[in-house]
């Protein structure tokens, strides 16, 4: 059984793994994994009581500031604690610089300082060295310690306080990033007005059933999908799909969860389970995103494993070769601790995750749900999108344009008849034809699906065929056959989504390649394309020719990315190396395959996820590159005698605070700069003033 847990007071991603590593080990434990930035613990045990029991256990004696909760907590005293002992703690320190003090007495305040400034470091040092694991906590206080023993006392201060001043810091950093993203949560409803019998009831949303009748008034959050029954209201759905504009909502429309009523009141027809209903898969969505991680998360905190063991090792070979040159201990020893201290791998440790967490809260915002840091990282190399036309780049929303019949029956009956074997499909060819049926409907037997063609059906020892045996229609047409004979066809007409040709047209400004491949014939598809600015067009394909098209790309080196809606939609979203699904209540198996879900069914999205992609990306690597260039300048420097400690510590939590402010960058970056400057700043709508 899996369960998840919070885990507060953690001071480091280092500390997190090293902690993560202990708990795989105990019994009845496995597949523990701790989210430093999510402040998350999940585990799974056949007994997780008992293990849970375990891993708090486990959790005092290693990290006993730690708190682990199967509930929200505010750790402001935690902080504030930490802040008076290191103010304190450096009073303490300039106290003793400048006033001169008999010797009992400076030892004393010099050690009750060093202690106030990194207790809770070197208590933790301690503890994981007799674990046989060596830290960052291991290498500042060998740090102080050595600068104490060759008489450095107050860069040993320094370095201590530096350190924690940083860490304080960078809490602060990853906290702004947390709330940032734990505003998604906000989103949750807490209850839903259930209408009884004309009687109104304040229930959670998990209690009430699919079909009910609930009651949303102005202010309060619509708790689950469904269709409105009476009413007429303002909707904010930014929380949902990032756009600030209110959508108005009227009787006959669909809702979602997760918005916001402007005003008045609407009555709603619930056509989702809670568990079902939009807000609840957004949820499950943003809270598993972090479990598949991309190829350079997982690359760094594989190395920083070892990284700190062979800092020790590199600082030894420092402090040998030091001395053998200038045959001085003192000089030796201080190079030493130099390098230990530059050595720290908090900027790598907590800026790359910081990064990808960063991105994938941005992409949430934007109502673009990544399931994982790996699959951001993909769409930063796509570069050929394909697209299924139906529901994807159109509305889906098709209507009836022409019926023929041939001799001896009507248009009502070829209707009747098409209607009676697709009251059991939920193509949307297949919902606008059972929707302009008048007549009421029979249980037909025999049913099956062709795949690719049609569906066919026995009645009144009768069979019938639906859907298209002609290829070289040039519409979008449904055939209906009667014993192997034609009796009548039906034209439909789709409508292209408004978004849709600023979403190529953003794929062109990024020299990604557009591609639609459709089931429908090649007029119908062509005509679309055209209208898109699409060059390349496949027609009449069947799902697994959809699927060998998108296979052939991958083996030719070409990363694609897949967008689609429906159930035949799910083997390509599978196979393309980015599966982009519309709409968060689309069809569950599509969603399932996609490794991305646009919330609000907007082509433009996809644009919107590989701009956040690309810059996630840049971050990543300059955060990289920045952490790696100034440590190794910093370490020459300090091994050559060129540098002091203070300069090494003030490289060493600089460079870590300019790494994570640089992650930040990805959580306020604005994909759709150039489209908002384009949206009134106010909607005016029934006399009301709506500002962005």
């Amino acid at each position: 059984m899996k369960t998840k847990v919070k885990i507060y007071g953690l001071d480091c991603p280092n500390c997190a793994r090293n902690l993560q590593n202990e708990i795989n080990k105990l019994d009845g434990v496995s597949n523990a994994s701790i989210e430093f930035v999510k402040n998350s613990l999940t585990f799974e045990s056949e007994q997780p009581e008992l293990a849970l029991t375990k891993i708090i256990s486990l959790t005092k004696q290693l990290e006993p500031q730690a708190k682990i909760s199967k509930i929200e907590q505010n750790h402001k005293k935690s902080f504030v604690i930490d802040l008076v002992c290191l103010l304190v703690g450096v009073g303490l320190g300039v106290f003793i610089f400048f006033c001169p003090l008999p010797s009992w007495a400076y030892w004393t305040i010099y050690v009750l300082a060093a202690i106030l400034l990194g207790y809770k470091t070197y208590y933790k040092a301690i503890k994981l060295l007799f674990k046989g694991i060596i830290n960052e906590n291991l290498l500042i206080t060998i740090s102080v310690i050595g600068a104490s023993i060759i008489s450095e006392h107050m860069e040993g201060l320094m370095v201590i306080a530096l350190y924690s001043t940083g860490k304080i810091f960078e809490n602060m950093a990853v906290n702004k990033s947390r709330k940032s993203i734990e505003k998604l949560a906000q989103m949750q409803p807490e209850y839903a007005n259930l209408l009884l019998r004309g009687k109104e009831t304040k229930v959670s949303p998990e209690q009430v059933k699919k079909g009910s009748t609930i009651l949303v008034k102005a202010g309060e959050k619509v708790p689950i999908d469904g269709v409105i029954l009476k009413g007429t209201s303002l909707i904010n759905n930014q929380s949902l799909t990032g756009e600030s504009v209110p959508v108005l909502k009227q009787v006959g429309d669909e809702i979602l969860s997760g918005g916001i009523l402007l005003d008045g009141t609407l009555e709603i027809k619930t056509t989702n389970l809670y568990k079902d209903s939009a807000i609840s898969k957004i949820m499950n969505l943003v809270e598993n995103a972090n479990e598949n991680k991309s190829k350079t998360e997982t690359f760094i905190s594989k190395i920083t494993r070892w990284y700190t063991l062979g800092v020790v090792v590199l600082a030894c070979l420092v402090f040998a070769v030091v001395l053998a040159v200038t045959n001085n201990l003192s000089t030796a020893f201080y190079r030493g601790l130099i390098f230990l201290v530059v050595s720290c791998p908090c900027a790598f440790a907590i800026s790359v995750p910081l990064s990808y967490f960063s991105g994938l809260g941005n992409a949430s915002k934007n109502g673009v749900l990544i399931k994982g840091s790996n699959f951001l990282d993909a769409c930063s190399g796509l570069k050929l999108v394909a697209f299924d036309k139906t529901g994807t780049l159109t509305t889906g929303n098709f209507e009836i344009k022409h019926i023929a019949a041939e001799k001896g029956f009507t248009s009502q009956d070829v209707l009747y008849y098409a209607a009676l074997g697709e009251q059991n499909s939920i193509h949307p060819l297949a919902k606008a034809v059972v929707e302009a049926n008048k007549k009421e409907l029979k249980k037909v037997a025999d049913f099956k699906e062709i795949s690719g063609k049609g569906l066919e059906y026995s009645l009144n020892n009768k069979t019938y065929f639906v859907g298209r045996k002609n290829e070289n229609l040039k519409a979008t047409i449904i055939e209906v056959f009667e014993n192997n004979n034609l009796i009548g066809t039906i034209e439909l007409a789709d409508t292209i989504k408004p978004t849709s040709i600023d979403a190529i047209k953003k794929l062109k400004e990024m020299n990604i390649k557009s591609v639609l491949l459709s089931g429908d014939n090649l007029e119908t598809a062509k005509s679309v394309a055209k209208q898109l600015g699409i060059n390349e067009v496949k027609a009449s394909l069947l799902p697994e020719q959809k699927y060998d098209y998108l296979n052939n790309c991958k083996n030719n080196k070409i990363k694609v990315g897949y967008v689609g809606d429906g159930i035949n939609d799910a083997p390509s979203l599978a196979v393309a190396n980015v599966g982009f699904s519309m709409g968060i209540n689309g069809v569950p198996a599509s969603i399932e395959a996609s490794d991305v879900v646009v919330v609000d069914d907007n082509p433009q999205k996809i644009a919107t996820a590989i701009k956040i992609s690309k810059y996630t990306r840049k971050i990543v690597w300059q955060n990289i590159i920045l952490s790696a260039v100034v440590k190794l300048t910093f370490l020459t420097l300090g091994a050559l005698g060129v540098t002091r400690m203070l300069a090494a510590v003030f490289a060493d939590v600089g460079v870590t605070l300019l790494a994570i402010l640089n992650s930040l960058r990805a959580l306020h970056y604005n994909p759709n700069k150039k489209l908002k400057s384009q949206i009134k700043s106010q909607v005016k709508i029934k006399g009301k003033n709506f500002k962005k």
